[in-house]
């Protein structure tokens, strides 16, 4: 595929300073209105299909053919923003530009069509007879609806090969300027290159957090998070860790350290390109078949089938699969580090499972000959008695592994090995040197060893993706520790090598409160007090937006701020009150709807506090974090109230659909708010942030209280 030209004029690789950064500018903008406008186009084709299937005996009043025409308005006029938007790309992006373009012409033509069909406010006259609408040829409409959702795919399929595109060549980009950087032997050679990799790492940063919010797969998000993560840290240890190299050049410790973060930002490169090109390595393991919970949770869904089909599976794959299941514990047992009540409690359950298995396949024998009750209920209490011997191993392995991780992080909080090896490099102390990392050798294999414990029983991908994170980066950053220490040793004097060593202790520290977090969180998880819907705070933090949020003020508003958003936040907490009001009429709390209203309302009610200088949102960064969950949670609230409109009549669908159709521009329009660049102007973002989430709630609490009436009339 060819390289197109950037929209500064430069192209290729050669747009490595100013153009190119320009360029990722408004790569990123072109797939933020892309996304955008597809999502708000997607919603009125759902309507569309509502008006195709709109009854012909339906009394036409005023109202329904009004509610019709907006819908078919509607629809051109979000297509023809979604066309301009695809031309753009076209232009910047010639060899795919013919294809491109010819699909933009077909979507146009289709929106043309449905509002020219949709155009029935005037049926009521009789100067309209003969007129060509939806009500006289649904098959034009049927036609059109078809031709659009083809060119619009087409169109988005053709726009995601661009970003694809550009994410290869970005990472092209900074591979080469990365060769360039381990060959450099001088000082200011080295400043003007790590200057141009910076703002190729910038670039990259912001392409591939575009493309991590757009994945739709928790685990792939994960990962791409966790690779994203390594790139940020080790661009820092890149910059010290040359540094000492270039002061140094003859230490031997000191290049192997530097070659330890070269190595690992390759690693990482290539899993970022493997994940936006879904091309996986052969041989690569998926995590999830080594993990114990995953392993039980398949198994007991694969005896729960006998309770239907008696033959759906032979009796050797269920032994199969649950040796393999427990040939998995054994890295419990074999720990160093589990205590021997543990051990054998593991042991005994897992000789339970297998005794219980056997006793499942006699029964399941005798019931694939005879099929009498007592047989069927023999069968249904041997299921149930395997069934929980799995569920007390699950316990078992959860509590064995938090008990492991909570002790360790009990007995490593203060740090006192990496201050001891601080102090042996001031020193110059080789003995003390090697004595204490012997100790911080023994202290990774045992947070390796743990982390490795918590993956089987993390309880979801996104968590086992976080674990395997956090065994690989104490792997690599407790070696590193120790040659940037032995540098410091042979060189105590070297001020570089002291920088060097202490950027490694913190991100190890940085990881071990992030150990703490993820131990959290897996606890939660087990105890059911957490679901997939919120985001994990031990998963690598996104830098999607890093620029913008490291020029947002760390600290808490003035009091001149302070004073200003508290009128913001006054109409916001009221709303709050509105919303709960609305919750509370529903009989099924747990209705989907419900739970992502209540969601809402508890986010915008910290938003309220916020404004006051209350609750937990300390910081604008904490805000800002906020907001992107609050807008990916009201998206999620359309979805279910879309779903549930299927449900309905024709005209109550209509007037739903519409309702959806205020409430999910909003929160794309908060999310564009959100990933504008700052330029300085911090309480201004703020302000239209808090605005837009008010906006955003007051259409919650119309939607909420329509869905409400709906369902009673149902």
């Amino acid at each position: 595929m060819a390289a197109s030209p950037g929209p500064a004029g430069g192209g290729g690789a050669g747009a490595a300073h100013g153009s190119g950064q320009s360029g990722f500018a408004f790569d990123s903008g072109l797939e933020i209105k892309t996304r955008s406008v597809e999502q708000t186009l997607l919603p009125l084709v759902s309507q569309i299909t509502t008006l195709i299937n709109h009854k012909d005996n339906t009394k036409k009043s005023d109202k329904t053919l009004q509610a019709i025409q907006r819908v078919g308005q509607a629809v051109n006029l979000a297509v023809g923003r979604f066309v301009k938007v695809g031309e753009a790309i076209a232009n910047e992006n010639w060899d795919l530009k013919e294809e491109i373009n010819i699909a933009c012409i077909e979507a146009k033509q289709a929106g043309e069509t449905i509002a020219a069909l949709t155009d029935v406010s005037s049926l009521n006259h009789p100067e309209s007879d003969g007129q060509i609408t939806i009500f006289t040829d649904k098959t034009g409409v049927i036609k059109a609806a078809r031709s659009l959702l083809s060119s619009v795919t087409r169109v988005l399929l053709l726009a995601d090969r661009v970003v694809v595109k550009h994410i290869i060549r970005s990472r092209n980009k900074v591979l080469a300027t990365m060769e360039r950087l381990e060959k450099v032997n001088s000082f200011q050679e080295f400043v003007q290159i790590f200057s141009q990799f910076g703002n190729e790492m910038v670039e990259f940063a912001h392409l591939t957090g575009d493309r991590q919010n757009d994945l739709k797969d928790e685990k792939k998000k994960a990962k791409m998070a966790a690779a994203r993560s390594v790139l940020e840290k080790c661009t820092m240890m890149l910059l010290t860790a040359s540094k000492t190299c270039l002061r140094h050049p003859n230490c031997e410790s000191a290049h192997k350290n530097k070659e330890g973060v070269f190595d690992r930002m390759k690693v990482a490169l290539d899993k970022v390109i493997e994940i936006v090109t879904e091309c996986k390595p052969n041989g690569e393991n998926d995590i999830s078949s080594i993990s114990i919970f995953t392993g039980i949770k398949e198994f007991k869904t694969n005896i729960e089938t006998l309770r239907e089909n008696l033959y759906f599976q032979s009796k050797e794959t269920l032994s199969v699969m649950l040796e393999a299941l427990l040939e998995r514990t054994e890295d419990f047992t074999d720990c160093a580090y589990t205590s021997h009540e543990h051990r054998e409690r593991i042991l005994e359950l897992s000789a339970q499972a297998r005794t219980e298995l056997q006793q499942l396949i006699s029964v399941w024998i005798q019931a694939q000959s005879r099929k009498t009750k007592s047989i069927t209920e023999e069968l249904e209490l041997t299921i149930l008695k395997i069934s929980h011997s799995l569920n007390e191993l699950k316990k078992e392995l959860h509590s064995t592994a938090a008990q492991l991780g909570a002790d360790l992080l009990k007995c490593h909080a203060d740090h006192v090995l990496l201050k001891a090896l601080k102090l042996t490099g001031i020193e110059g102390n080789l003995e003390g040197l090697a004595e204490y990392a012997c100790k911080l050798s023994e202290q990774k294999e045992r947070l390796v060893e743990t982390c490795r414990l918590l993956r089987h029983v993390s309880g979801t991908e996104p968590l086992e993706i976080t674990c395997l994170h956090a065994e690989e980066t104490f792997q690599v950053t407790g070696q590193q520790i120790i040659s940037a220490a032995e540098t410091l040793t042979l060189h105590p004097s070297s001020k570089i090598a002291k920088e060097n060593l202490d950027v490694f202790c913190e991100a190890w520290e940085c990881q071990i409160s992030d150990m703490s977090i993820l131990l959290r969180e897996i606890n939660d998880v087990f105890e059911g007090k957490r679901g997939e819907k919120y985001g994990y705070l031990s998963l690598p933090k996104p830098v999607k937006n890093s620029a913008n949020l490291r020029s947002l003020k760390a600290d808490k508003p003035d009091s001149e701020e302070q004073a200003k958003i508290a009128k913001l936040g006054l109409k916001l907490g009221l709303l709050t009150s509105d919303a709960n009001c609305e919750i509370e009429k529903w009989e099924d709390q747990e209705n989907e709807m419900v739970l992502y209203g209540r969601n809402m309302s508890s986010m915008a009610y910290s938003l309220y506090l916020f404004t006051r200088g209350e609750g937990p949102l300390k910081t604008y960064q904490d805000l800002i974090h906020q907001l992107e969950v609050f807008a990916e949670e009201g998206l999620k609230l359309a979805s279910s109230v879309q779903a549930f409109s299927k449900q309905l009549k024709d005209d109550d669908k209509l007037m739903l659909l519409l309702e959806i159709n205020k409430f999910v521009p909003l929160c794309h329009q908060l999310q564009t708010i959100i990933k504008t660049p700052l330029q300085n102007q911090v309480f201004l973002k703020v302000d239209k942030c808090i605005t837009k989430a008010r906006s955003m709630m007051a259409v919650l609490v119309q939607l909420l209280s329509l869905c409400y009436k709906l369902l009673k009339k149902l």
